[in-house]
């Protein structure tokens, strides 16, 4: 039995489906059931409520052989610590109650860095958290997202994207279709030990000048990169209801970002995955533009 957290999202939804196709039993920790497909719902073990709750969580382990563990950012939280590791303590409870042998965390790149990096930084001492159970554990530390950029589909229309970063500044940027399918080789295998992070690069390091070219050509229009103020993003994330710790924290990942915080991992064939930006912007942004 593998358990699923955050079932509904943009890696969660992905790595039930590849999940599900391979005939495998999995329970899902869902607040809204109706948000899932009806497939799923007739195919999966549904646990309605949510991963921060002891009693949902309890229900949930109960005889399981593996869990998947996202925790969705809290805009409202006080620190990026309580986000992420006072909302994580009633799983690696859970997890000890109930002996669950492997657990695979989706976590960030840098560890070890020593530069503060925010929700990065409170996702590695979320990390820590559930290497202190005892479990196995496979910590998925991932760059920036290549879905992100979907959240500027209206910007995109009029030919521009933003962001806070250098133009030219390179980083490495992956695909949440390549996250799941990784996960899902760590969940569906029974025979790994021991705790380790797991550096994943994506599928190529790129700029935001690179984007805005790529989307030019993919989307036959022009699209331009136009630069965004820090200060102005942290007032726009307060006003959208962010707490101050947050919409900070969200900032100091930026700022980690810029000073390299994803950029410390050498590239090999071992840390690529599949999916270039051109790739994703044809299958989906286009697709979400044009639409």
């Amino acid at each position: 039995m593998i358990v699923i957290t955050a079932p509904t999202g943009q890696i969660g939804s992905k790595l039930v489906a590849t999940l599900l196709a391979q005939r495998e039993p999995v329970r899902l920790i869902v607040r809204d059931p109706g948000k899932l497909p009806a497939e799923v719902r007739e195919r999966a073990e549904i646990i309605t409520g949510s991963h921060r709750d002891r009693d949902v969580l309890d229900h949930a382990l109960d005889g399981a052989d593996a869990l998947f563990w996202l925790m969705p950012s809290a805009a409202t939280a006080s620190s990026p610590y309580e986000a992420y590791v006072t909302a994580s303590i009633p799983g690696a409870d859970a997890v000890v109650r109930h002996a669950v042998p492997r657990v695979v965390v989706i976590s960030a790149l840098g560890r070890g860095s020593q530069i503060y990096a925010g929700h990065i930084s409170a996702s590695h001492a979320m990390e820590d958290l559930f290497r202190s159970t005892g479990a196995h554990v496979r910590a998925l530390a991932l760059p920036t997202f290549m879905d992100n950029i979907l959240r500027q589909v209206a910007t995109i229309r009029n030919g521009i994207i933003s962001g806070t970063l250098p133009p030219d500044f390179t980083m490495p940027w992956i695909a949440t279709k390549d996250i799941a399918a990784l996960a899902a080789r760590y969940l569906l295998d029974r025979t790994w030990t021991g705790q380790e992070s797991v550096e994943v690069l994506g599928g190529e390091d790129l700029s935001y000048r690179d984007i805005a070219e790529t989307l030019t050509e993919v989307l036959g229009t022009p699209i331009r990169f136009q630069p965004g103020d820090r200060a102005a993003v942290k007032q726009v994330l307060i006003s959208r209801g962010f707490s101050e710790a947050m919409a900070q924290s969200t900032i100091d990942m930026d700022v980690a970002g810029e000073r390299g915080i994803n950029n410390t991992t050498p590239r090999t064939t071992e840390n690529t995955t599949p999916t270039t930006f051109r790739q994703f912007a044809r299958e989906t942004v286009k697709p979400a533009v044009t639409g």
